[in-house]
């Protein structure tokens, strides 16, 4: 069979060994990290800034779709193509060997390229005394920089709000169907693509840069958060207030730099972990802090006891891998899992996500990893809370605990913990964001599927415990809830039982979500699995009118120009 004369042109500008073109190799990539999958003519990998600027060139001069991919570590199918009815032939743009990284100004600001990982980040900047914007969860799994600005991507941090930035360097294409650069990160780079992406290319790794007018962080969440008569949420990712250019961009841009704000790191830490039987207990506590305490948390973090069971169960490996082995290998750990999966699972006679499995059988041969305080906890109360505070505020929790939280063991209690108590609380509340995947994989025969649902509930409410109608309890295992509690931003995991149809139920549960006027999502962003809001949709098609970005994002058109002309 002739190859396709863009698929030739792709090769002579990045090189054979740089582009995959048959179905087999370049599956992994056409597949999402939980579910979806989708058609390519190409998968291509960049090794500079100007030979993406040279590809994008051939797939705008062909009439191709472009899909932009750095880790593909997105949960709701957003940097992967989706199905088989694209009008155009679909070509994957892989950053994932352009990982340089930039410390601006001693490190107080980065430039990070397309490829550059979370993990990657934090390394470059512990040496400084300084940390990103997210340092644990999306990190362990490699996610790249770029993809967290892109999808307004939310995290643990309290004090740091969702990921964002008015500075950046982008392609776009234009009314015309023109490829144009558009520099916006406050650096004298030249006039035309050529000379500004070979001075990208060639840029040392420490440098400085002017200041900027422009935010490279959400410099206005602290005042957001603490605003608990709010009926908005704090933070989701259909949020006017921070869809900017490439952040919010969902791949409707190729981002080929970012400027970020980098942040001091604590010198001195603590994890106090709470329990209680009654929910009331936590809203009040999350009020007082936010309306009164001079320092907010670092975080504080939510697990409702099914959390806690089901990821000691079933999140065992993970917590383990990352205790044992630390978290410098967890993103090819995670990498070459998916990659081991996704060849296995095509080979018919043997059963399907076997490593995770074979990992799931393997880990009941080690002892407990909790520690004995924790167990406690769990038996005694519904519901955990998480909360690292830092300086001053250790003391300003400290007392406040011991006024409001101490002597009523019945309903409430809590614990100062040590520092391997803090570790493994830390490393199980990671491990639960993953257990209700492999709960699934484990119980094929009696579950149908996963409902995997994050939502943001306005600051205002008071009844965040969710309460499901008899109708959908009946098709449900017990849920899994856990999440920010201070931005109110929660993750819910639904098992749905074995006969029920998984994507009834999911309407059921917005609609559900909706009634108690939350936004959804909250920070994993639409991919192909939710409609996007008529904000986001209008930041979409301003952004790239020809539609040749990433088409169906959102569940919109997948059509040229978004079939309109």
């Amino acid at each position: 069979m002739n190859p396709h004369p863009l698929a030739e042109t792709l090769i002579q500008i990045a090189g054979k060994s740089q582009v995959l073109t048959s179905a087999r190799r370049t599956r992994f990539y056409r597949s999402g990290f939980r579910s979806g999958e989708g058609e390519a003519l190409a998968v291509v990998f960049p090794t500079s800034l100007w030979m993406q600027w040279q590809v994008l060139q051939a797939c705008v001069e062909a009439g191709a779709i472009v899909i932009m991919q750095a880790a593909n570590t997105g949960l709701t199918e957003g940097s992967s193509p989706s199905g088989h009815d694209y009008d155009r032939p679909v070509v994957i743009i892989s950053t994932r060997r352009l990982q340089k990284l930039v410390l601006l100004n001693q490190g107080r600001q980065v430039l990070a390229f397309p490829g550059t990982s979370l993990f990657q980040l934090e390394n470059a900047l512990r040496p400084l005394g300084r940390e990103p914007h997210s340092v644990i969860g999306s990190s362990c799994i490699g996610a790249s920089v770029i993809g967290g600005i892109a999808n307004n991507s939310g995290g643990a941090l309290i004090q740091r709000g969702p990921a964002y930035t008015e500075l950046a360097l982008f392609a776009r294409v234009d009314e015309q169907g023109q490829l144009q650069l558009v520099n916006h990160l406050g650096i004298e780079l030249g006039d035309d693509p050529r000379s500004t992406l070979q001075q990208l290319d060639r840029m040392p790794a420490d440098q400085s840069a002017p200041a900027s007018d422009r935010m490279a962080s959400d410099s206005e969440y602290q005042q957001r958060v603490r605003d608990t008569t709010a009926e908005s949420p704090a933070r989701f990712n259909a949020d006017p207030r921070r869809l900017f250019e490439a952040s919010g961009c969902a791949g409707k841009l190729a981002v080929f730099a970012v400027r970020l704000d980098t942040f001091g790191s604590n010198p001195q830490e603590q994890v106090f972990y709470l329990g209680t039987n009654d929910p009331h207990q936590l809203t009040l506590l999350r009020q007082q802090m936010l309306q009164q305490f001079k320092h907010l948390p670092v975080v504080a973090e939510y697990i409702h006891r099914t959390a806690f069971a089901v990821a000691r169960d079933y999140g065992k490996d993970t917590f383990l891998a990352i205790h044992k082995l630390g978290t410098g290998v967890m993103p090819k750990l995670f990498s070459t899992k998916a990659w081991c999966t996704d060849l296995l699972n095509q080979l018919p006679l043997l059963p399907k996500e076997l490593p995770d499995k074979l990992l799931q059988w393997l880990s009941r041969c080690f002892p407990e990893q909790l520690p004995p305080r924790l167990l406690d906890f769990h038996q005694r109360f519904e519901h955990h809370l998480l909360i690292k505070m830092a300086g001053e505020g250790i003391n300003e929790l400290q007392q406040f605990l011991q006024q409001h939280w101490s002597g009523n063991t019945a309903e409430a209690d809590y614990l100062t913990c040590d520092s391997d108590e803090a570790a493994r609380a830390t490393l199980h509340r990671f491990a639960v964001a993953g257990a209700a995947i492999r709960y699934q994989q484990m119980h094929a025969d009696t579950v149908e599927d996963l409902v995997a649902l994050d939502i943001a509930l306005p600051r205002n409410c008071q009844q965040w415990r969710e309460e499901l109608p008899l109708s959908l309890q009946e098709k449900l295992l017990p849920p899994l809830y856990y999440g920010h509690f201070f931005c109110h931003v929660f993750h819910q995991d639904y098992l749905v039982r074995k006969g029920y149809c998984p994507h009834e139920v999911k309407a059921e549960l917005l609609a559900l979500q909706k009634s108690r006027g939350a936004e959804f999502p909250a920070e994993h962003n639409v991919g192909h699995l939710y409609e996007a809001a008529a904000d986001m949709q209008a930041h979409y098609q301003s952004l790239d009118p020809t539609n040749t970005f990433n088409p169906g994002i959102g569940k919109m058109s997948k059509q040229r120009q978004y079939g309109c002309c």
